[in-house]
């Protein structure tokens, strides 16, 4: 059994190949790598980064695909008690240089690609010492550096308009395993195999994902890239029993033929990070009589706080219930609770109001999984008393499980990545044939969301949609892109110049 008593993912590792060395860790296309050996290129490339004498919580960019790389580079910061930075490897030049420049990294490991994007913008990085594209796989273990408190920086957009970084320590990550793991049926277990599909460069996929397989010592199977057929194909060969997923991957899956004797071997299957369609749902549950349970997280909580399997019946709709260990609360605009709905003795919920539902609130938390602020201050993070405002606004039914309204801000959440409109406002407006432009979510039928821009152009100019969309593939990672854009002769407005979203929504408000 895995050693309870670590205190970080990478000690998971150690813990594992300790107590089942021949045990299968990961699976990449045909490489298949044993905990022991999963360790042993671990220590590798932690000794690597203790050689380079990185000062006591130097940040270390990981730009890489889904791979045994990826996993052993993550690892191995973390056994050298440095700060892992995980960064989407399909950003653009101006993407990168933001994360990589805000987060000081002293080194960046990076696929060839990303490597040569990352150089043309490199005197804009006075930290960055080091590129390079993998760390040694072998090699004799060294003492690592001083422990620090920090274990990622993950960055996530927010009301400011550019990504920030929020920080995760061990405790944070280990944490939210612990609560999840107080849950039944359990998510993930030893004896599980693991379909670790999700990109590693975010929270649900890194600590859900890659950190439950080591926390477990489970197997987890790689996919570096998401494509239905050829995840089944996987999943049915490899017996995969647990998949991870987000609502593109069971919309997807659901639309395929013999998914019923493909998902022969799985037992359970989570969704999370945008909001799953019922019908979705419901196909897939007909298909494979597999409930598909929900769940509701944040990259500033590590991730998971609700999940419908705490819900005695799964709710079309519902995120569920708090995990054990998170203390949840729905507050309205003046400050005043709306609920309180955190898990007491199991089955029974502290939940203030009466039938048939609460009005809506903003949700707030509290638990070991929080995240310590945003870099470098740790500003807006917990309060005194430990609590978290979400942002996200959401209902409580009678019988206390959760429902999703809206959020708080202009937040769009494409497939579970965050996209604030305002980086996309202000790339739109950067094209000479752009006078302004507004940017609102809309709904999607398997991202949850896309995004929408308004625009209205410069007198005089007739730039066309291609143009423009090509100008903001440029400059925007896929997901942030555009995929509508309406030409308006002019935007609404407030009285003090701020774009009415309400009426481009077509909201009554």
């Amino acid at each position: 059994m895995v050693d309870r008593r670590s205190d970080t993912l990478a000690d998971r590792v150690a813990a594992a190949a300790a107590a089942t060395p021949d045990k299968t860790a990961l699976i990449w296309h045909d490489t298949t790598l044993s905990w022991a050996e999963l360790d042993r290129r671990v220590d590798a490339a932690a000794a690597a980064l203790v050689g380079l004498n990185l000062p006591t919580g130097a940040r270390v960019a990981l730009a890489l695909p889904n791979s045994l790389r990826y996993a052993v580079t993550f690892f191995g910061v973390l056994r050298a008690g440095l700060v892992a930075v995980p960064v989407n490897p399909q950003f653009t030049a101006r993407e990168l240089r933001h994360v990589l420049a805000d987060s000081g990294a002293s080194v960046l490991v990076a696929s060839p690609d990303v490597a040569r994007v990352v150089e043309g913008v490199r005197e804009d990085l006075p930290d960055l010492a080091r590129i390079v594209d993998r760390l040694p796989e072998s090699g004799e273990a060294t003492a690592a550096a001083r422990f620090h408190n920090l274990a990622v920086l993950l960055y996530t957009s927010g009301t400011e308009g550019r990504p920030k970084g929020a920080m995760l320590s061990h405790r944070a990550l280990l944490a939210n395993h612990e609560q999840i793991g107080a849950v039944t049926p359990a998510v993930v277990g030893p004896d599980d195999t693991v379909l670790l599909a999700l990109p590693l460069f975010h929270a649900y996929g890194l600590n859900s994902g890659l950190g439950a397989v080591a926390y477990h010592g489970a197997t987890g199977v790689l996919i570096e890239r998401f494509d239905p057929a050829d995840s089944l194909a996987v999943v049915a060969r490899l017996g995969v029993t647990g998949l991870v997923g987000v609502p593109s991957m069971f919309q997807a899956w659901s639309l395929l033929p013999g998914l019923d004797q493909a998902m022969a071997t799985v037992r359970v299957a989570v969704c999370g990070a945008a909001p799953l369609d019922p019908e979705t749902a419901a196909r897939f549950t007909r298909a494979t009589s597999l409930p598909v349970f929900v769940g509701y997280g944040l990259t500033e909580t590590a991730p998971v706080v609700t999940s419908t399997l705490l819900s005695p019946e799964p709710k079309p709709g519902s995120i569920g219930r708090p995990l054990p260990g998170i203390e949840l609360r729905l507050v309205s605009p003046d400050g005043a609770d709306v609920a309180d709905v955190s898990e007491l003795d199991g089955d029974e919920f502290d939940l203030e109001v009466g039938p048939p539902e609460t009005d809506p609130g903003e949700i707030v938390v509290r638990g070991a999984n929080l995240f310590d602020g945003y870099w470098p201050d740790g500003r807006d993070g917990p309060d005194a008393d430990g609590w978290w405002a979400t942002g996200d606004i959401a209902y409580a039914d009678a019988d206390g499980d959760l429902f999703l309204v809206d959020r708080r801000g202009e937040l769009v959440i494409v497939n579970g990545f965050n996209v604030y409109p305002r980086e996309v406002e202000q790339v739109l407006e950067a094209h000479p044939g752009v006078a302004e432009a507004a940017v609102i979510g809309v709904p999607h039928p398997y991202t949850g969301q896309s995004v929408k821009a308004f625009v209205v152009r410069t007198p005089g100019t007739d730039v066309e949609p291609e143009e423009l969309l090509g100008h903001a593939e440029q400059n925007l990672a896929r997901f942030k892109t555009p995929t509508a854009l309406e030409f308006v002769p002019e935007l609404p407005h407030s009285a003090i110049g701020k774009v009415r979203k309400a009426e481009l929504r077509g909201d009554d408000a």
